[in-house]
C-alpha cells in the first residue's frame, strides 16, 4: 500500500474490545472484500472490507479473521487466514502478506494459509455454540451485490444448522464510532492531504477551466501525498450544478461570475476526509453570494459548538434547522408566513437546505455510529450546512471534520483549510 504501516497496537486493542462483547463459547468470522469484475479480465481496484481492516490492518483480498476467545487451543483464539504467496504471484501481482508480515501488521500470532481454513474452522465449530456473522446494517446501506461475507454466511448456516447465530454489527457500530488516537491521527493526515489539494486548486481555478480539470488537480495532489485518491466520488459543481446534491459528472466549464462548490476529500490508509468549500470562479464573491456565504458560515460555526458529549443527533439537527430558518428569513428567502404555515414533517427551511448537517466519519465517509445514542468524546463528525438557490443560479455548502472533546467545542481537523471568504479571495488573486 502507499501509506505508512499502522501500529499494530491499534488492531490488537480493537480485537480485545470486540471479544470482550462476545457471548461465551462464541466464534466470530470476518471476510475480506471480493475483487469485483468489470468485464473480460478487468477488475475494479481492490478496497478492503472496513471491518476486517479495523480488526487486523490486513489490506488484501482473500483474507479471513476468526476470533474464538474461549478456544481450548490457545492458537485458535485469534487466527488470520491469508492467501498463500509464491514466486508466480510475486511476479504477476507483487508482494502479498507472508505469515511473518501478517503477524507484524495485525499483531496476530496464528497466521494460516487460506487452504487450511475449512479444516481448522470445522474443528473450531465443534467447540463453539454460536457464530457471530458480520452483516451490513449501516442506516444508509443499499447493497445489491452478494459479497464474500454473504456467501460465507449462507454456506456456514447450511453446513452448521444446529449452531446459534449472533450479529457482529451492533458491537462494531459502537466500537468504530469512537476513535482511537491513532485513528484520529490518520484522519488528520487525510485532512492535511485534502488541504494541499484545495490550496493547489485555489491557484488554478479561473473562468474557462473545466470541472474535470479541477478534479484532475485534486487527484494529482492526493496521489503525490500517498493517498489512494478520493475517499468518495468528488462533487465539483459550478453554477447551478451546485444545486444537485450528488452532482458527480464534473463535465461543465466554469464561467465568469459562477460559484464553484467542491465536495472532495482524500483518503489515507483507508480513512476518509470529507471537505466542502464554495469558491468564486472569478476570484471574488458578489454582494449577494457573500451574504449567503456568510449565512452558511454562521450556521456552520454555531452548529459546530453543539457537537458535545451528551447531545443527541436528532435534537441537534432540529436545533440547526432553527438556526437555518433564522438565516433564510434574513436573506428574504423565507418570510414569517412560510414558517408559521410550515409542515412539521418538512419544515420551511428544507426548501433551501434539504440534507442533514452531520454524519459520523472514519473508515467510511458515512461511518458507523448509533444515531439514537448520545454523542461521546472522540467521535468524529462532519459539519456541513448549505443553502441552495436554483433561481439565483448558485448553491453554497461549507464542511469541516471535527472531533468531539471531553469538554468544550470540538477540535477541527480542517482548521488549516481556508474557509474565510477574504482568505479565499486573497489566495485566488495573488
Amino acid at each position: 500500500m502507499k501509506y505508512d504501516q499502522i501500529d499494530s497496537k491499534l488492531f490488537i486493542k480493537n480485537r480485545k474490545n470486540f471479544m470482550a462483547q462476545m457471548k461465551p463459547k462464541s466464534v466470530a468470522v470476518f471476510n475480506s472484500n471480493d475483487i469485483f469484475p468489470i468485464g473480460a479480465d478487468s477488475t475494479m481496484p481492490f478496497q478492503q472490507a472496513r471491518d476486517i481492516f479495523y480488526l487486523t490492518g490486513a489490506d488484501q483480498e482473500e483474507t479471513i479473521l476468526v476470533l474464538f476467545p474461549d478456544a481450548p487451543n490457545k492458537d485458535h483464539r485469534e487466527m488470520l487466514f491469508v492467501r498463500e504467496t509464491n514466486d508466480h504471484i510475486a511476479v504477476w501481482e507483487g508482494e502479498k502478506l507472508t505469515k511473518e508480515k501478517g503477524t507484524e501488521v495485525s499483531g496476530i500470532k496464528s497466521i494460516f494459509w487460506l487452504k487450511e481454513f475449512d479444516k481448522i474452522f470445522f474443528e473450531v465449530m465443534t467447540q463453539a455454540e454460536r457464530v457471530y456473522f458480520n452483516t451490513n446494517e449501516h442506516y444508509r446501506q443499499s447493497v445489491e451485490t452478494e459479497t464474500r461475507e454473504d456467501r460465507f454466511i449462507k454456506a456456514t448456516k447450511a453446513k452448521f444448522p444446529a449452531h446459534s447465530w449472533e450479529r457482529s454489527n451492533p458491537i462494531l457500530q459502537r466500537l468504530r464510532s469512537v476513535k482511537d488516537k491513532i485513528e484520529i491521527d490518520l484522519i488528520q493526515t487525510a485532512c492535511n492531504i485534502t488541504e494541499k489539494g484545495f490550496r493547489r486548486i485555489l491557484n488554478f481555478v479561473k473562468p474557462g477551466v473545466w470541472e474535470y480539470e479541477i478534479e484532475a488537480e485534486f487527484m494529482h495532489e492526493f496521489l503525490r501525498n500517498r493517498s489512494r485518491g478520493f475517499a468518495y466520488t468528488p462533487i465539483i459543481g459550478s453554477g447551478n450544478n451546485a444545486n444537485v446534491l450528488h452532482y458527480i459528472v464534473n463535465n461543465q466549464q466554469c464561467k465568469k461570475g459562477d460559484l464553484l462548490l467542491l465536495d472532495v476529500g482524500a483518503e489515507y490508509a483507508n480513512y476518509a476526509s470529507d471537505m466542502t468549500r464554495t469558491i468564486p470562479v472569478s476570484g471574488k464573491y458578489t454582494k449577494r453570494q457573500r451574504e449567503v456565504y456568510d449565512a452558511v458560515k454562521r450556521v456552520k460555526d454555531d452548529a459546530t459548538k453543539m457537537l458535545v458529549p451528551g447531545n443527541y443527533w436528532k435534537e441537534y439537527h432540529e436545533e440547526v434547522g432553527k438556526l437555518m430558518t433564522k438565516e433564510l428569513l434574513g436573506l428574504k428567502l423565507l418570510d414569517k408566513a412560510d414558517v408559521k404555515n410550515e409542515d412539521p414533517n418538512w419544515p420551511a427551511y428544507k426548501k433551501y437546505f434539504m440534507h442533514g448537517t452531520s454524519h459520523h466519519m472514519g473508515l467510511d465517509t458515512h461511518d458507523y455510529g448509533i444515531l439514537w445514542e448520545k454523542m461521546t468524546e472522540n467521535m468524529v463528525f462532519t459539519v456541513e450546512p448549505g443553502i441552495y438557490i436554483p433561481q439565483e443560479g448558485f448553491g453554497i455548502r461549507l464542511e469541516d471534520d471535527v472531533v468531539i472533546q471531553k469538554k468544550g467545542e470540538p477540535f477541527n481537523l480542517m482548521r488549516n483549510i481556508p474557509i474565510e471568504a477574504e482568505e479565499i479571495e486573497e489566495i485566488m488573486n495573488k
